[in-house]
């Protein structure tokens, strides 16, 4: 795998993979989709394709502290209908990953962080008109589930990236912030386990990639106490403009780079 080891890192850039790890802890249990930022440190400190192995075990660690903190909150039926569809954007991720050079997986990441900022903007928008959300139980949200599914598969195996996929569709969905959140926690802790053997055979996770994990892993868990913490005192509204902006600087950074 070209990647960069644990004592290949100067500390500055050991540094910015450590403040991105704890940012997964706190979007995690917090703001779900504020990991975009971590995603676009990774890719910038190490080359592009291997950045995504690395995330994968940060990412699982917070999956399991969100699941431990909103456990009881999970929304199983929209889980279920979701899952089908993930899988076969996960299946079209691994094909794309397998001829993808580290060029093209920099630029598809840049161009799905600065698409899903624009997707962000435009939900906020919308659910500022509406009236009420589709619900999941409809043939318009069925048609719904599973076009997020898909998009959200593909994006979560090409770039970790399905957050905002998947924070978007929750949010039409109607769901309040404690059963998205724990909605939310499941999903991703389900999903990205699964994706754990596609990457080892892409050859994008190794031992190399497992010892840099197990030295960043340590700052997931106090991100994901200080989200905990935050998630009834944060201002929404100011954290999400500030996500949205950090998204975009970081999208146009790979895509420039």
């Amino acid at each position: 795998m070209n990647t960069m080891t644990l004592w290949d890192l100067t500390g500055w850039e050991f540094a910015a993979l450590s403040f991105a790890a704890l940012l997964v802890g706190f979007s995690k249990t917090a703001v779900s989709g504020a990991n975009t930022v971590s995603l676009a440190v990774f890719a910038a400190v190490l080359p592009a394709r291997a950045s995504t192995g690395v995330l994968l075990p940060i990412l699982i660690a917070g999956d399991v502290l969100a699941v431990l903190t909103y456990r009881r909150h999970a929304h199983w039926p929209t889980l279920w209908r979701l899952f089908p569809a993930v899988a076969a954007g996960v299946v079209v991720g691994t094909v794309f990953l397998m001829w993808a050079d580290d060029g093209i997986v920099r630029t598809s990441i840049g161009a799905i962080l600065l698409l899903m900022a624009g997707v962000t903007v435009w939900r906020r928008r919308r659910a500022d008109t509406e009236d009420e959300p589709d619900g999941v139980a409809t043939r318009a949200g069925r048609v719904k589930a599973r076009s997020y599914g898909v998009l959200g598969g593909f994006t979560t195996m090409v770039a970790n990236a399905g957050g905002p996929v998947m924070s978007m569709y929750l949010l039409s969905a109607g769901f309040r912030k404690l059963g998205f959140l724990g909605t939310s926690a499941f999903f991703f802790l389900i999903v990205n386990t699964s994706k754990l053997p596609f990457s080892a055979g892409l050859g994008l996770i190794d031992a190399d990639s497992l010892l840099l994990d197990a030295a960043l892993v340590l700052f997931v868990v106090p991100g994901a106490f200080l989200g905990k913490w935050a998630v009834t005192r944060i201002n929404q509204r100011l954290f999400e403009q500030l996500v949205i902006a950090a998204t975009v600087v970081g999208g146009l950074q790979l895509l420039l780079r």
